[in-house]
């Protein structure tokens, strides 16, 4: 049997774009979704659409609608194709620290307990399969708002002088004695639960805590997606609420590719429970004030924007990552996508998908 690849949340931006990538490669692709986003954010942000191209486009893919708060299915599926299984990528999860709110119960089980099952799983059936978790930048809870910030025209920066100013915030950063909103809370749980099988059990795990990660199969929606839901808006005429900090607060943005790129990197020479940040650093990120003049530009229409004063709990106001740790362990490994890629492909899609 060929290699087999399993990759949880596979009709979502990030577990797509790893099901193409490694499928390409040969893999036989196992992908786990059972559409629980259209739940959290309603049928406009489901992933059906995706898992049913995917499986049209590619014959080694095999779908299973499992959900991973069900030890015993998670256990079943990896029983089944055993030591063939040579690489696990999750990135199924609950994504949104304002929905997190409405259902602590529900966001924390598949956080926190899911990624525990895969764990479990991955160690009693596949030890050596390389793990590789999509964590979140939000690990670090709302300590990235305590830095030197700086207003200017169109943004916020960080202050010359300080460390992280010239590369952006690195894994040094507490994640400890801050306000994370219960989504990081979640992530928090699950990111050390990945790095401690990693270290006490030597089993090759990743944590990859990502900033904004994005691309043109990004099923958006209001609370989560922001590129893809901003796009969305400008292209339909849709209202357009911005939540605080003048709509100056900074994101760095990296392409779904590029991302699953740095997966493939790390399952060629995995390490043990190591932890990345990834993000678009100073090669891609924006404000909220000037992606929307970019979405202007492109669709030649002025966005329906509304402002609200009040920001998100756990929103960060800058937020820039610094990928130096990840190039200095894979300096094979680089950007293919910039900033105005990532825009214009998400607008295209936004067309090819209004025909």
């Amino acid at each position: 049997m060929a290699d087999i690849a399993i990759i949880t949340g596979s009709g979502g931006l990030i577990g797509g774009e790893t099901v193409r990538f490694f499928a390409n490669l040969g893999f036989t692709c196992v992908g786990i979704d059972n559409d629980m986003r259209s739940y959290f954010f309603g049928e406009e942000a489901s992933t059906k659409w995706n898992c049913e191209k995917i499986q049209e486009t590619f014959k080694n893919y095999i779908h299973r609608s499992i959900d991973i708060r069900n030890f015993e299915d998670v256990s079943a599926l990896f029983a089944e194709f055993s030591s063939d299984v040579k690489l696990v990528v999750h990135t199924a999860a609950q994504p949104s620290h304002d929905w997190a709110a409405k259902e602590p119960f529900t966001d924390f089980t598949v956080n926190a307990n899911g990624t525990l099952n895969l764990l479990e799983a991955t160690r009693q059936h596949c030890p050596k399969a390389p793990f590789i978790f999509t964590s979140t930048n939000k690990v670090y809870g709302d300590t990235p708002n305590s830095l030197p910030l700086i207003e200017q025209d169109t943004r916020w920066e960080c202050s010359a002088e300080h460390q992280y100013s010239k590369f952006g915030i690195d894994e040094s950063m507490s994640i400890d004695q801050t306000k994370h909103s219960l989504f990081g809370a979640s992530k928090v749980a699950a990111d050390v639960l990945v790095q401690e099988y990693g270290r006490y059990f030597n089993m090759p795990t990743a944590c990859f805590r990502g900033g904004c990660l994005t691309g043109p199969t990004h099923s958006g929606a209001e609370l989560h997606g922001f590129l893809a839901y901003l796009m969305k808006c400008a292209c339909s005429g849709k209202e357009y609420r911005i939540f605080g900090y003048e709509g100056k607060q900074v994101r760095d943005n990296i392409h779904s590719y590029d991302l699953v790129n740095a997966f493939y990197h790390f399952y060629q020479n995995p390490r043990n429970g190591e932890v990345y940040n990834i993000g678009g650093s100073r090669h891609s990120n924006c404000s909220m004030k000037e992606a929307i003049g970019k979405c202007e530009n492109l669709s030649g229409k002025k966005m329906n924007v509304s402002y609200l004063n009040e920001n998100r709990i756990g929103d960060h106001i800058w937020y820039v990552s610094d990928v130096r740790k990840f190039q200095e362990h894979y300096p094979e490994w680089s950007y293919k996508y910039d900033i105005d890629d990532i825009f214009s492909q998400i607008y295209e899609a936004n067309i090819e998908a209004a025909k």
